[in-house]
């Protein structure tokens, strides 16, 4: 068996990015060397696994979770998706105020949030014209690829 020279820093580099990123896997390759980095997704709890809890009054839902209740199967509009797995962020810095708001009428191409990934700002243009009919998210919330984010009526 062939000694495998692996530079330590660049696999610690991986696999912080591999965290960074919500990833659970990453692959790199150069000449005839190829690392593939991994992690196991946590594991889904069933029913059957935990007592059952005691009942307890529910509690009001969020903005952005009631606004997802609302953004069922006969909402209309066009879903606004994420373009890749990160960060959603309402407005252009702390503080600021938010890029828009339920009911704001938006143009093609306007920016609607930003998604960071990897240290890197993306903004997501609304892709039609039209009013802001539902936030499905909330500022500084971990998103997912393809996730809706917003809905435009």
């Amino acid at each position: 068996m062939s000694k495998l020279n692996v530079d330590m820093k660049a696999l610690a580099q991986m696999a912080a990015l591999l965290n960074e990123a919500g990833l659970t896997e990453i692959e790199w390759e150069e000449g005839d060397v190829k690392v593939r980095l991994g992690k196991q997704a946590p594991q889904m709890v069933t029913a059957a696994q935990v007592a059952a809890p005691v009942a307890a009054p529910a509690a009001p839902l969020p903005a952005a979770a009631s606004d997802a209740a609302a953004a069922g199967p006969d909402m209309k509009g066009t879903p606004v998706t994420s373009p890749m797995v990160g960060t959603a962020y309402l407005s252009p810095e702390p503080g600021a105020a938010a890029f828009v708001k339920v009911g704001d009428t938006v143009t093609v191409g306007q920016t609607l949030l930003i998604v960071e990934a990897m240290k890197t700002m993306n903004p997501v243009p609304s892709p039609v014209a039209g009013r802001v009919a539902a936030i499905l998210v909330e500022n500084e919330q971990p998103v997912e690829f393809e996730q809706t984010l917003i809905v435009i009526e």
